[in-house]
């Protein structure tokens, strides 16, 4: 391979929702561009980007996957990312590691959820956005209805660059809307081969008032080129290509493609597109990284320091871990000695690659802006960054998505709860978008993802990688118990057996507190009733009881506790004696203070079809859920909700039943509040059943 300046770079995240093609554009451009060899399929399981076992049996993408196409002296780093919302920190991951999206859009189906999501994301990170409308091929094709839904979903001049020539099974061709020419597909050729052709003639008017659209809205990004065309002047081509790259990189300019990624029809427009309109990494603000606690900005070119952020882990057999990462700035070469800022450590880069898919191609080094990947690092995870011996500086960290959905996992085979363990922690290190841990309150190690389907491919991972085969249960709601009156008692231990007794007294005063407020002990004790030296054994006798419950066995929360009276024996009492007392004295005191379980409670919000809204409020009614509210985003609705913990088990897969998995949502934990008495009372019976079982 040729080495590249970073002006000659690239960096394309490949994004959409599920199914439109993403995988099958990424495999047409880097054929069409000459750069690989074999066009691919997915659906035969030998697509250039999806080539895991998981990615081959499901026919979908479930990692990022890079690959490039060379062409016309540029290279154009492709990341191929999951359509999937269940895999969509690997989609954030890949926007990430590049500097463009393009979005690909399916042509029947149009725009979709994860299409929302995805442009949603380049507009929070000022991602500039070219767009592909796929499946021209396909029934019910229409490119002027995927059009009009892109002109609502972005803030900015959405501009066709081709035109269909036919749609549907009269899907021939494209008409580049900028050189105003037809490009006619060659059947049976599969290579994206065209011959020029004049517009056909019911097209003529067409492409000619979208080409005015056009050079109006290239000329609106500069105030020299707006006056040459009030005053009917040609813009050159160099004026066009300037101003349409300044237009996108500012997000005022959204060019639109389309095509056929399966034949490759209207393939070559697209990379030509790629090339001359989308701006290299050098365009692009300076870094923002750290130097200790100060914040430094880091150019973007070869003179600046090394910093390089590892975007994605991947694990494969008999190869170990390998390490892609995007060079932000300096040069990155084969055997350097480098730095990760985060762990602290020093690694060697022994070999450097670039990868095309599967394969992986060595190079001696890389320049700002490139991406490549490297093997065999000794602890470099995910998020981490690479720097210079010399001048240590961290990248800010990838903002993956928080986990929506969370399970119970146990061994099928008893003893295996440490490999179950250590290999989520591994799996955690390449996939950040999920969670796990073991809960010390619940006993259960506990799994957070983003889905049914993510749940599925970590359980699947587990097994091929590790060798442990396991099983989901529904996870124990992590319920709080505290009291809502005020109330006192005694607590008395009286214990004698033939040598030297037992003896502890004292009386308590239990108070409730706001929510969030903890616990709190005063010592209230006046004229030395209980020594100095023993009220602390109240206070730690109270912390235990409390942790075990009052009711349901659920830690206590919210409550001051004063110990205000009791007595002492000189010989009998101790420090034992007075935290049994303490216990004894909570329990008996917490019982008459009006206890009440308390359950968390979840933010909801549900991202669905317009359609879909009055099923889905429906639905989050019938879990004791409260609409908070509703707004529109384009063709879809957000409505906003607090639903209580304990409903929202496998909501994931109910919400893609009732919206024919055109829904998404996110939920964060929010507050405890009160069950309701008749759920508290179900808690309280589930908790005595289990007593029995136990016993």
């Amino acid at each position: 391979m040729k080495k590249y300046d970073s002006k000659d770079i690239r960096n394309v995240a490949v994004v959409g929702h599920g199914s439109s093609g993403k995988t099958s554009l990424t495999g047409a451009l880097c054929f069409a561009a000459g750069s690989s060899k074999r066009l691919g399929s997915v659906d035969e399981g030998n697509a250039l980007t999806d080539f895991s076992q998981d990615e081959i049996e499901r026919k979908n993408s479930i990692n990022l996957s890079i690959a490039y196409a060379e062409y016309e002296k540029t290279k154009i780093n492709l990341i191929d990312a999951p359509g999937y919302l269940d895999f969509l920190g690997d989609a954030y991951a890949a926007m990430r590691g590049a500097d463009n999206a393009l979005l690909v859009v399916h042509g029947a189906s149009g725009v979709e959820i994860g299409t929302n999501r995805m442009a949603a994301k380049t507009a929070e990170d000022k991602i500039p956005v070219a767009v592909f409308v796929n499946m021209m091929d396909k029934e019910n094709a229409d490119f002027d209805k995927v059009l009009e839904q892109l002109r609502e979903l972005f803030d900015a001049h959405v501009v066709p660059m081709t035109l269909p020539i036919g749609q549907g099974a009269e899907f021939r061709g494209v008409v580049d809307v900028r050189r105003r020419k037809a490009c006619i597909g060659v059947a049976g050729t599969q290579k994206g081969e065209s011959r020029e052709e004049d517009i056909p003639a019911e097209m003529v008017d067409r492409v000619e008032k979208m080409y005015q659209e056009f050079i109006e809205d290239v000329a609106e990004q500069d105030e020299a080129l707006m006056e040459k065309y009030f005053a009917d002047e040609p813009l050159t081509p160099q004026e066009i290509g300037a101003a349409m790259q300044k237009g996108i990189f500012n997000r005022e300019f959204i060019p639109v493609f389309c095509g056929a990624s399966a034949s490759t029809f209207g393939v070559p427009q697209l990379l030509d597109g790629l090339v001359h309109m989308l701006p290299d990494p050098t365009m692009f603000p300076a870094l923002t990284a750290k130097a200790g606690e100060e914040e430094v900005r880091i150019e973007r070119n070869n003179d600046s320091p090394l910093t390089a952020l590892v975007f994605k882990t991947v694990s494969e057999s008999h190869v170990g871990e390998l390490s892609i990462f995007r060079v932000g700035s300096g040069v990155i070469k084969s055997g350097d000695e480098v730095l990760n800022a985060n762990m602290g450590h020093i690694e060697r880069l022994g070999h450097i690659n670039v990868m095309q898919g599967r394969d992986r191609e060595e190079v001696d080094q890389l320049c700002a802006g490139d991406i490549g990947v490297v093997t065999k690092l000794k602890g470099t995870h995910t998020g981490n960054t690479l720097c210079s011996k010399q001048k240590p500086l961290m990248l800010a960290d990838i903002d993956f998505p928080k986990p929506v959905m969370n399970v119970a996992i146990v061994p099928k085979t008893r003893g295996d709860e440490d490999k179950i363990s250590s290999g989520l922690r591994k799996l955690q290190e390449e996939d950040r978008s999920f969670n796990s841990y073991f809960d010390s309150e619940l006993h259960q190690q506990i799994v957070w993802a983003m889905g049914a389907l993510h749940l599925d491919v970590i359980k699947v991972r587990l097994e091929r990688q590790f060798h442990v085969n396991t099983e989901y249960i529904k996870p124990r709601i992590p319920y709080k118990e505290t009291f809502r009156k005020q109330a006192e008692g005694q607590g008395k231990f009286k214990k004698q057996s033939g040598g030297r007794g037992q003896y502890g007294d004292c009386w308590i005063r239990l108070i409730p507190r706001e929510s969030g407020e903890g616990f709190e002990f005063f010592n209230k004790i006046v004229g030395g009733v209980i020594p100095g030296r023993f009220v602390p054994s109240v206070e730690k006798g109270i912390i235990e009881a409390a942790s075990k419950g009052i009711q349901a066995g659920y830690p206590v929360v919210d409550f001051a506790a004063e110990c205000f009276d009791g007595s002492y024996h000189n010989v009998d009492s101790s420090d034992v004696a007075f935290q049994i007392a303490g216990g004894m004295a909570f329990k008996s005191v917490a019982a008459n203070a009006d206890p009440v379980i308390l359950e968390p409670i979840q933010n909801v919000e549900v991202l669905v079809p317009e359609e879909c809204m009055g099923d889905v409020i429906g639905d989050l009614n019938s879990r004791r859920g409260r609409i908070q509210g509703m707004t529109g985003e384009g063709s879809f609705q957000k409505v906003a909700a607090q639903v209580p913990m304990a409903e929202m088990y496998m909501y994931s897969t109910s919400l893609r039943s009732i919206t024919g998995g055109r829904g998404t949502f996110t939920m964060e934990f929010s507050h405890y509040e009160a069950l309701p008495h008749e759920q508290m009372q179900k808690v309280i019976e589930e908790y005595e059943q289990h007593k029995e079982e136990d016993n």
